[in-house]
Parts: structure tokens; C-alpha cells; sequence
């Protein structure tokens, strides 16, 4: 009995006591959101469905939302962006979805001056949204656990995607790049109302992955965002990204006007019958057909509606913008299979256990990602990654190669530029780099398959502690080291000092120093790597050898292969030749010059 009432004084006194944010005062108008408990004595105030724009207009730029009477009720999240489904047959979403959501953590008293952690989804730049991905009942990108266990503020933004997005015909009359200035106005509008939740407009950090992670570093490196912000996080994309760029838009634009049924002659008139054309058709015909490159081509290909130059948001080459981002403290890093889904589509067979992956087929993939080179860059890619096979090569291992190809060419290697662009220009600004590996909790696949692409989200936002039947413990630990890690950087810059404890101490990235953290639910000091002990994903000779490669393809700028061949983490000089990969099942130690990808059969590393 004296239990009980303990019970309900404590209840009682948390009811009276919670802190509540109530009616909050936008620039656009009143606005009240609902009190989520998280805890005995937590709450997050949640704000679904803010306006920050007002509904845009066709392929112009966003316009300040003209505000509303009364108090808007932000208890529901509002329409995607117009955009393609999942499976490219119909479409769903609205014009009308310039929208963001807030949550907000309080305790026993109001919130004042927290960070603050804006998050841009991915999807292609073709599809996505705030709320997107619905995991057990709820958003996988709701807020309120990664806001709650980081006590920082959480917002998610929408902006447009696809042909509404990022049509563009590469000149002034229609320059693209709509939903990089969706994203610009979001960030643009929470550094000016954030303080009425309690957020600090001086503290904020933006984070993204994919796509979102590609708009984080285009964001970063646009003129525009000059004390916008304060850091920047990408997972798994960056500017520099084969995929995140593209170089002739007009070409896209014309394929889309043939598509809704306009004349492409002449480009004034194929805008105009452009801009009169059904926004749901023009979306339809941005679609992807993915069977028709199907184990034919590679999917990279097909992703076509992208960022361009457009000479002002984006005035030159990615590449040559780093300089925009000196001021910003910057983390980045990859999944340890992020290319597995796309090697997928391109290779169909690895993920078919009774069919086997052949040397041609390896071949074939290169020869479509490096087509731009010609020929010869084939020979010289095919040999670094064949050159463990063996005369007889067990097919796993070959199918883990078509992985390993798709992941260094659209994740690794530029997120490794990025960051050496970014130390290079640095300010006093810090850099950090990781890898997450955590076995794929996606059935049905290989046993070999480790980390896909998206599949840290899931561990960042909390899912673990939200839906905990679905998880085991170690989910949980994972999910609170990168929380822990998150949040920290985003209070301070450096993902070690904050108020949340982490497993090992993460070293910065240098222009000379090059370590990274290996992410996953075992870690101890052998998680920061540097030198080629097991497993050496990210060593600089290898590193520096794709970069020369992709030079001719205007990925990379000259100067950058020359600070990785200054890297003290290799205490040689990079080799003249492709360094050599060697796959095993066990750890194994290899020479500064070789390259090698480690897989275990515990997966916890690679």
C-alpha cells in the first residue's frame, strides 16, 4: 500500500511539474504542438507540420509563407512532396509540402538554448520526406529519442525531390536545384524561430544521409550559407558523389518534355509547355525504370534528376567550393556495404545463392561505372579488385567484389575526398571520419552482407529504445554510442566531449592524419583505425589510387591525391601501382601497401 502511494505522489508530482512548451510564437503565427512522455520525468514537446515557406510555385524558388490566424494545431505531419512511389507507378504528395516538424526535449523545467539537429532525408533526390518510412507504427525519422537521450532539439524538413525539384536545362531560364533552396529557406527559417522552442540559433548542426547527406555537403558549400550554421554531419553521401551531380541537364529535361508530350526544338517553347504540363505527369515521367538496366547496366545511370552548376547556389565545381565550408566542424563516413543494394540491381546474381558471379560480370560493372575513362581505366580496376581471387575464387568472394566496387565508387572514395577537401581548407573547423558496420538486419540476404545503405538510421533515431521487442540488447548499445556520438558533436564539435558518455575516444581527421571509427555494438580501442591492421577499409594508398583514377572524370581536384600521399597514418609512400585486395574470412595483418577488406564471421567487423 505504501507502495502505491509512492507511485501516485510521484505521478502526481510529474503532472504537475513536467515542463510544456504550450503555445509558441512563430514569425508566421501561433503555433501548438502535444507533449509526448518519454519517461517519469520526460516529455518531448512535438510540432508536426510548421510551415516555412509558402506553397511554391513551378520551378521557382521558395517564398516566405505569408502566416495564418488563430493558432495553427501542429499535431499531424503534412503531405510529402509531389513525388514518384516506391515502386514508380503512381504518385503521392502534394505541391503544397513545405513543412517541417520539431521535437523538443523537456525536463522538470522549460528547455533554453539547445542545440539544435536538422535532418534532410535521402531518397535519389527522387522521393522522401520528413516523416517518410514508417518502422512499426511510427516515422523512422521521428525525433523524440534521438531528441530525449541527446537532450538536443530535432527537426526534419521536407523539400521538393524529382522533376519538381531538380529539373533544369542548365542555364538561366530554368536552373534547378529547387529543393537545395527548400533546405536553405528550412534552415534559414529554424535559425530565425528556434529560439521561441528553446533551441540556440547560434548552435545549429544539419545531418543528412544519401541524398540528404549529398544536400548536407552541397549546403555546406554553397556561398549562401555563411554563418547559417554551425556543423554538418553526412552519412553515406557528399557532393562529390558520382551520383549527386548532374552534368547535362538539358539532356534530362528534353527526355522529360518528349515524355508529357512537349516539343524539345526549341527550349523557350519546351519550358513554357513545360511550366502549362500536369504536375502529376511530370513527376511520373521522372520516374526510374530500374528493369531496364536490370543485370544490363548500373543503376547510377538512372538518377538522373540531380543537383546542378547552376552558377549561383552551386557556382562551380563541388570540388572547388570547399573553401565555403572552412568555418563548419564536419563528420562523415559510409556503411561498410552502402553499394550492396545498388550492386544488387546492376549484378543480380549476388544475392542468388544457386547462381554464380563471373569475372565478366565484375568486368562489365566496372566498364559501366568508368565509361567516362574509356577502356583503359578497366584493366587497371579489374586487377586491383581480382587480385586475391586466386585461380579459383569461392563465389562469395566474388560477389562481395561487385559490393565492394559499387561502395568504393559512389560512397567511399568521395566521402574520403570530402574530407580531405574540408581539413585542407579548414579554419579551425574539425573533421572526423567513421565507418558503421553492423550486420544487415534486412531477411533474405547473403551471410556475408554487413551494413547496407540506411541501415545506421534505424540506430540513430532510437529505434532500438522505441519499438524494444524488435531489438536486442546489443542494438541498444549501438544505438546509444550514436546518439551519444551524434549529439556530442553537435553541442560541441568534437564527438568526445558533451554531456553523454562514449565507448572509445574518436580521433579528428587531419590534412595529415587520417583515422577513422569503426561504428558498431563492439567497440573497444582496436575501433579507431589508421595503419592496415584488420580490417583497412579506408587506407590511404588504396585511397589515393582511386582518386588518380577518377581524375579524368572531374570527380576530385588534383590537389587532393597529393595530401593523401602525405598521410602519416601510412608510414610509406603510397605505391605506383593499383594496391592489391585480398578478401578472407579471418582477420589477417597485410603489408601498408595492400589494400584489404576483412570479413569475419561474427560480422561485427569487417
Amino acid at each position: 500500500m505504501k507502495m502505491m502511494l509512492v507511485v501516485l505522489l510521484a505521478v502526481c508530482l510529474n503532472s504537475a511539474l513536467a515542463a510544456k512548451l504550450g503555445v509558441v510564437q512563430t514569425e508566421g503565427g501561433l503555433v501548438e504542438g502535444e507533449s509526448i512522455r518519454m519517461s517519469l520525468f520526460r516529455t518531448v514537446d512535438v510540432f508536426k507540420g510548421v510551415p516555412f515557406a509558402d506553397v511554391p510555385g513551378k520551378w521557382e524558388k521558395p517564398k516566405p509563407h505569408p502566416g495564418w490566424d488563430g493558432v495553427l494545431r501542429a499535431t499531424k505531419y503534412r503531405d510529402r512532396c509531389l513525388q514518384v512511389t516506391l515502386l514508380q507507378t503512381k504518385t503521392h504528395g502534394s505541391e503544397n509540402c513545405l513543412y517541417l516538424n520539431i521535437f523538443v526535449p523537456q525536463g522538470l523545467s522549460l528547455s533554453t538554448n539547445l542545440p539544435v539537429m536538422v535532418y534532410l532525408f535521402g531518397g535519389a533526390f527522387l522521393l522522401g520526406a520528413s516523416n517518410d518510412v514508417a518502422i512499426l507504427g511510427d516515422s523512422l525519422y521521428d525525433g523524440k529519442e534521438l531528441a530525449d537521450r541527446g537532450d538536443v532539439i530535432v527537426v526534419t524538413v521536407n523539400y521538393r525531390v524529382g522533376t519538381l525539384g531538380f529539373l533544369s536545362t542548365g542555364d538561366d531560364r530554368l536552373p534547378g536545384n529547387y529543393g537545395l533552396w527548400d533546405q536553405h529557406a528550412a534552415i534559414s527559417w529554424i535559425r530565425r524561430n528556434i529560439a521561441a522552442f528553446g533551441g540556440h540559433p547560434d548552435n545549429l548542426t544539419i545531418f543528412g544521409q544519401s541524398a540528404g547527406a549529398a544536400s548536407v555537403s552541397y549546403q555546406m558549400i554553397s556561398p549562401y550559407s555563411k554563418g547559417l550554421f554551425r556543423r554538418a554531419i553526412s552519412q553515406c553521401g557528399v557532393a562529390l558523389s558520382p551520383w549527386a551531380l548532374q552534368r547535362n541537364p538539358l539532356k534530362v529535361t528534353k527526355k522529360i518534355a518528349r515524355k508529357v508530350g512537349c516539343s524539345n526544338t526549341n527550349v523557350d517553347e519546351m519550358i513554357a509547355c513545360l511550366k502549362d504540363s500536369n504536375p502529376v505527369d511530370l513527376t511520373l515521367a521522372g520516374k526510374i525504370d530500374v528493369l531496364l538496366i536490370l543485370g544490363k547496366g548500373v543503376v547510377m545511370d538512372l538518377l538522373e534528376l540531380a543537383p546542378v552548376i547552376d552558377g549561383d547556389f552551386i557556382p562551380n565545381e563541388p570540388s572547388e567550393l570547399f573553401h565555403n565550408a572552412a568555418q563548419f566542424d564536419y563528420l562523415a563516413g559510409i556503411n561498410s556495404m552502402d553499394g550492396h543494394l545498388f550492386a544488387g540491381v546492376d549484378v543480380p546474381s549476388i544475392n542468388l545463392g544457386n547462381a554464380n558471379t563471373t569475372a565478366d560480370h565484375v568486368k562489365g560493372l566496372l566498364a559501366g561505372l568508368t565509361k567516362e575513362k574509356g577502356d583503359a581505366a578497366i584493366p587497371s580496376a579489374f586487377s586491383v579488385y581480382s587480385t586475391h581471387w586466386g585461380s579459383f575464387p569461392p563465389p562469395d568472394v566474388v560477389k562481395k567484389t561487385a559490393t565492394d566496387i559499387e561502395t568504393d565508387f559512389l560512397f567511399l572514395v568521395p566521402t574520403q575526398a570530402a574530407l580531405q577537401l574540408h581539413t585542407n581548407y579548414s579554419s579551425g573547423a574539425r573533421t572526423y571520419s567513421y565507418l558503421f558496420n553492423m550486420k544487415t538486419r534486412i531477411p533474405g540476404f547473403p551471410w556475408w552482407v554487413e551494413a547496407n545503405h540506411a541501415e545506421d538510421l534505424q540506430y540513430l533515431f532510437g529505434k532500438p529504445f522505441a519499438t524494444p521487442l524488435g531489438y536486442a540488447p546489443r542494438h541498444r548499445d549501438l544505438s546509444q554510442y550514436m546518439i551519444s556520438y551524434w549529439t556530442n558533436f553537435a553541442k560541441t564539435g568534437d564527438p568526445n566531449s558533451g554531456n553523454r558518455r562514449v565507448p572509445v575516444p574518436w580521433p579528428p581527421f587531419t590534412r595529415n592524419h587520417h583515422p577513422y571509427l569503426i561504428i558498431n555494438n563492439n567497440m573497444s580501442k582496436s575501433s579507431v583505425r589508421c595503419e592496415p591492421p584488420p580490417p583497412p577499409l579506408l587506407e590511404t594508398s588504396y585511397v589515393s589510387y582511386f582518386i588518380s583514377l577518377f581524375l579524368p572524370l572531374r570527380l576530385f581536384s588534383p590537389e587532393i591525391l597529393l595530401d593523401f600521399k602525405a598521410d602519416t597514418c601510412i608510414h610509406t609512400h603510397p605505391p605506383t601501382h593499383p594496391p592489391a585486395r585480398t578478401h578472407a574470412r579471418t582477420h589477417t595483418r597485410t603489408h601498408a601497401h595492400t589494400y584489404t577488406r576483412t570479413h569475419t564471421h561474427t560480422h561485427t567487423h569487417k
